[in-house]
């Protein structure tokens, strides 16, 4: 149900910045972000309940809960950088939303170099 009504307020709140674009464009950039955070806020219960689940299930195959740490905030990551880069390709600004793509790439890339180490450590261990 609550996919329903996020839907349908995304769809009229559109149909609503649509009416803005000809005459006040800028109306229509304010609803569309006001729309994503009201949005945003409704996605930020269900990461909580994702979040428990994750920790959960790093319980029952006893990994260390750094690694569901990182993974969570890798979570995080690419939602704040898509979330960022659509406002900006809907106020119209494509390079600046590409750049913020991009740094979220790399944040993402950064956290998980750790992970691909102990990885790594664990094959040439195996292999050894």
């Amino acid at each position: 149900m609550d996919m329903l009504r996020v839907g349908v307020l995304g769809v009229a709140g559109t149909l609503l910045a649509i009416q803005f674009k000809s005459g006040k464009s800028e109306y229509g950039i304010y609803i569309s972000v006001v729309l994503s955070l009201i949005i945003f806020f409704c996605i930020l219960g269900r990461l909580e309940l994702m979040i428990s689940v994750m920790k959960e299930i790093g319980r029952y195959i006893r990994l260390d809960q750094a690694y569901i740490g990182t993974l969570i905030k890798m979570l995080g990551i690419t939602y704040i950088a898509e979330f960022a880069s659509g406002i900006c390709k809907d106020g119209g600004y494509q390079t600046i939303a590409a750049q913020i793509e991009i740094f979220g790439k790399l944040a993402v890339m950064v956290l998980s170099i750790p992970i691909l180490m102990t990885l790594l450590n664990t094959i040439k261990d195996f292999l050894s």
